[in-house]
């Protein structure tokens, strides 16, 4: 199979994308030819049978540009790949669907996020089949969704026994009002514990704010490249997670696969070997004074979330 992959960013060191060029080093592996557009194209090293084509937005460009190139490069390249991935971003089936489908190229949209509006409506008229994480991932109902959990890149967050942790606590996730952070900090400061936070966003000062007001020990990370919060993963005592999403997030993921326990407040975890507590500072306090443990946290995540098995899954969907 040849496969245009259609993305917003290729570049390793983004804190929030940088994992996406690891997985379309795994579609490399499986396919014989991947030409990819993204918005915006970064630091990468992919193989010899990968082709990046940026928008231009690294060069500053107008957005009716953005919509010129794209355009130039479906056409040009529509004899050089077979089928359509999207990932997360569905204006552009919107933007291709129509073209996609006269010339009869098979077109996947991997969408995660609790928002619906017309232009996922109409993304998923266009699309053949559309793939999540989790039930919880997609919210409009269609017989094209299927669930397919998600892509941890089990080779690289993986545990190191060498590396001893410490008595921290860590949380990973955009400081906006829907992750709260606000608990964690609140939940720290009752614990006596120090919290490490990565992650950028909005919420930076006032969380900076609360944590001096309650003198909390919390440093504040900024967004890490892929290889910095696996680290962090890596040399953490506790992950707490309090997303009020309600979907399956994948630093939870992450951090089960590098062997680190998790105390979280989202029922979506609640079959993953997790210790769920309600959505209080108190009753997370409570769960890191007296954490009780949780095993197989790594193969269940190698087993039903690893990349290495998603991308094959994926690739079946788009030759159905």
């Amino acid at each position: 199979m040849k496969l245009l992959i259609v993305t917003q960013m290729v570049d390793s060191e983004d804190s929030m994308l940088g994992f996406f060029v690891r997985w379309i080093e795994e579609f490399a592996k499986h396919t014989e030819q991947v030409e990819v557009i993204c918005l915006k194209e970064g630091k990468h090293s992919l193989p010899a049978n990968v082709r990046v084509h940026s928008l231009g937005k690294e060069y500053g460009v107008s957005r009716v540009k953005y919509f010129l190139n794209f355009y130039t490069y479906i056409w040009r390249l529509r004899h050089g790949y077979d089928a359509v991935f999207v990932h997360m971003n569905p204006e552009y089936v919107v933007l291709g669907g129509l073209l996609w489908r006269i010339w009869g190229k098979r077109v996947a949209l991997w969408y995660m996020h609790k928002s619906v509006n017309l232009k996922l409506r109409i993304a998923t008229f266009f699309a053949n089949v559309v793939l999540t994480a989790s039930k919880e991932s997609f919210r409009l109902p269609s017989s094209k969704v299927r669930v397919m959990g998600h892509g941890i890149n089990t080779e690289f967050f993986s545990s190191d026994p060498s590396i001893v942790r410490g008595n921290w606590v860590l949380s990973v996730g955009r400081l906006m009002p829907s992750k709260r952070h606000d608990l964690i900090i609140r939940a720290v400061a009752l614990a006596g514990r120090e919290l490490r936070i990565a992650g950028d966003g909005p919420e930076h000062k006032n969380l900076e704010s609360l944590a001096h007001t309650l003198r909390a020990g919390v440093s504040f990370l900024g967004g890490l490249n892929q290889a910095h919060l696996r680290d962090e993963y890596r040399k953490a005592a506790c992950f707490v997670h309090t997303s009020e999403t309600g979907s399956l997030d994948k630093v939870v993921l992450e951090a089960l696969a590098t062997d680190l326990p998790v105390i979280t407040t989202n029922s979506a975890f609640k079959d993953f070997p997790v210790q769920k507590v309600p959505a209080t500072p108190e009753a997370i306090a409570e769960a890191l004074t007296h954490s009780r443990e949780s095993h197989n946290r790594v193969e269940i995540i190698r087993r039903y979330h690893s990349l290495q098995k998603l991308i094959p899954r994926i690739l079946e969907r788009l030759i159905l």
